[in-house]
This record gives C-alpha cells, sequence and structure tokens, in this order.
C-alpha cells in the first residue's frame, strides 16, 4: 500500500501509485497516476498543477488545480481519485461515503464523473455536490447542469439543473429531479464552509 507508517511511499509492480492522504482531520485513499505525488502530513499537498489544503471551520479539505478545477471533501470523506490517462490531473473520483463539493471549469475538455455505490453523476462547467450514505446518494447542483444516473444502469439519466437535486437509492423506479428547498441546499453547502 502507499501509506507506511513512516510516512513514505512506496510504489507498486504497476504503474499506477496507491497514495494516503493524513491531515489530522481525515485519512483518504488516493488511486492516481504515477506523475500524482501528494505530501502525507502536513497541511498542504502537492499534485502536478494543484495544492491539498485543510481548513478547520468547518473542517475541510480542499485540492485546487492550476486548470481551475477544484474539489471539496468534507470530514471524514472516504473518496478515490482516478487518474485515467496518468497526466496527474484528476479525471474522476469513486466517493464511499460523505460528501464532495466539485467546481469544474466549462472550458476543460472532457469531463468529471462522480462514482457512488448509488449514482452516477457526469458534467463539465458546473458545481455540484454528491453525498453519499450507506442506502443512498444525494446529487445537488449550484450552478451548471450534471447528468445522474442509477450505478449499473445505462437508461434512466436525468438531467440535474441549478437549484435541482435527486436522492438515489439502490432501488428501482425513476429518477425524479427536484428543486431542493432553501434549508436543504443551506444546510448543505454549510458543510463546505459556504
Amino acid at each position: 500500500m502507499g501509506w507506511l507508517g513512516d510516512n513514505t511511499m512506496t510504489r507498486s509492480s504497476t504503474d499506477r501509485l496507491l497514495i494516503g492522504v493524513r491531515s489530522g482531520l481525515i485519512s483518504v485513499p488516493f488511486l492516481v497516476g504515477v506523475v500524482l505525488c501528494l505530501s502525507p502530513v502536513g497541511a498542504t499537498a502537492q499534485t502536478k498543477g494543484c495544492n491539498l489544503v485543510d481548513y478547520s471551520d468547518p473542517a475541510r479539505s480542499v485540492l485546487t488545480c492550476d486548470d481551475g478545477f477544484i474539489l471539496t471533501a468534507e470530514k471524514g470523506a472516504v473518496y478515490t481519485l482516478i487518474d485515467q490517462d496518468r497526466d496527474g490531473r484528476p479525471h474522476a473520483v469513486e466517493l464511499k461515503s460523505k460528501a464532495l463539493l466539485i467546481e469544474y471549469p466549462a472550458r476543460k475538455r472532457g469531463g468529471f464523473q462522480v462514482r457512488t455505490p448509488h449514482a452516477i453523476a457526469s458534467v463539465r462547467g458546473t458545481t455540484w455536490i454528491v453525498d453519499t450514505a450507506p442506502t443512498t446518494s444525494a446529487v445537488f447542483v449550484q450552478t451548471g447542469r450534471v447528468r445522474v444516473g442509477r450505478a449499473g444502469e445505462a437508461a434512466g439519466t436525468i438531467t440535474l439543473g441549478a437549484g435541482d437535486g435527486v436522492d438515489v437509492g439502490p432501488t428501482d423506479g425513476a429518477l425524479v429531479s427536484k428543486p431542493w428547498p432553501r434549508e436543504r441546499r443551506l444546510h448543505l453547502l454549510a458543510r463546505f464552509g459556504r
């Protein structure tokens, strides 16, 4: 594994690297390409053109890249960043628990995908939050548009616009986009200091 007790990193026999980031707030595994390198301790970490900084009020970690991509993880979030073309930058994330706020600029080529046990959300040029719990995943769009589908199903995707959200569980049935009440939006955004 990439995280050892003496804070050193080792490479596996493949050309991927499993790196643990431990900040006192969270311990999160990252699956990334070989050029992605994070400092295992301290307030900041470096990747190719990206910085990871921990904040305390509210507790969260923010990965900011020079191309405008920003990923904010709330305290305790468990996720894996995926570098599909091994260029040192994240292209997708697998979210196991808690919530992530993602800001993905419209000018970037391709899109960014968040995969949870219940839902898959894909987007470009938007700000959105994915919150995962054991039985459901919630997707909320602050700006832009996000396509959401149930994990493992090709049909039945919906598109959320600004202010819309959806709760996705393991059961069958159509996904329904709804404007989220102000209280729910504000509570979710407050978890990220917004």
